[in-house]
């Protein structure tokens, strides 16, 4: 690439971002990062440290001190040198990231980790204020939505597939508190950049989301046809 780009994919849980982030960095040629999982590494380790999280001082200290990998394509995630990919990702450890999320002091360290990941390559990165706080300058903005019901059962597909037990009411409730704590959070709350553009996922394919985005980066890089691949 003849320069470092930033694509900034933002949006509430389930919406799709891990998803279409990983497709579009494929495309695109550039590393993908997913900072809720960072998140969720960091809730794995207070849970497994007995932190509470009602205790912001203990989790900003823990947060600076935790050693976050992705590795084998971005697709496994280290914490502390083990592979946490399969640990981070049951409905326990969801929820305490939600709250952990919220603590400044964590979200400072992981923005400082995410922009050092950022700094060397070209990346597509995911999450809740990526466009608005870590990369407010980001070449490429996307505000990726999708409405609670068809976001509660994209979650119960996961957890099928992972074989992990659900209650789909319970999901979508969950979902809903989710959305409340992210969007009304004293620290780098969810929210629509003004120069994103907004896409709702709920009755598209990932194939047609991915399209659409491709679209956008074509447009906004002086070399899109050569870029996307």
């Amino acid at each position: 690439m003849p320069k470092r780009l930033i694509i900034a994919i933002d949006g509430p849980a389930g919406a799709g971002k891990s998803t279409i982030a990983r497709r579009i960095a494929a495309r695109v040629g550039a590393t993908y990062i997913d900072t809720g999982a960072m998140y969720r590494a960091v809730a794995l380790w207070a849970m497994r440290s007995s932190i509470p999280l009602e205790d912001p001082v203990r989790l900003e200290a823990l947060s600076r001190n935790a050693h976050i990998q992705f590795a084998h394509g971005h697709q496994r995630v280290q914490l502390n040198g083990e592979d946490v990919t399969d640990a981070i990702r049951t409905p326990e450890v969801a929820e305490a990231a939600s709250v952990v999320a919220a603590v400044p002091g964590v979200r400072r360290a992981m923005v400082d980790l995410q922009r050092a990941m950022a700094a060397k390559t070209s990346v597509v990165m995911e999450g809740r204020d990526i466009g608005s706080i870590v990369f407010p300058n980001a070449d490429i903005k996307i505000f990726l939505d999708a409405n609670t019901e068809i976001r509660a059962q994209r979650r119960a597909e996961d957890l099928t597939a992972q074989q992990i037990p659900f209650d789909l009411e319970t999901l979508r409730k969950q979902i809903e508190e989710r959305d409340f704590r992210d969007r009304n959070r004293a620290a780098s709350p969810l929210m629509q950049p003004l120069d994103a553009t907004y896409l709702d996922s709920s009755h598209l394919s990932p194939h047609e989301v991915e399209e659409e985005i491709l679209k956008i980066v074509r447009a906004k890089t002086s070399n899109g046809k050569e870029l996307v691949h």
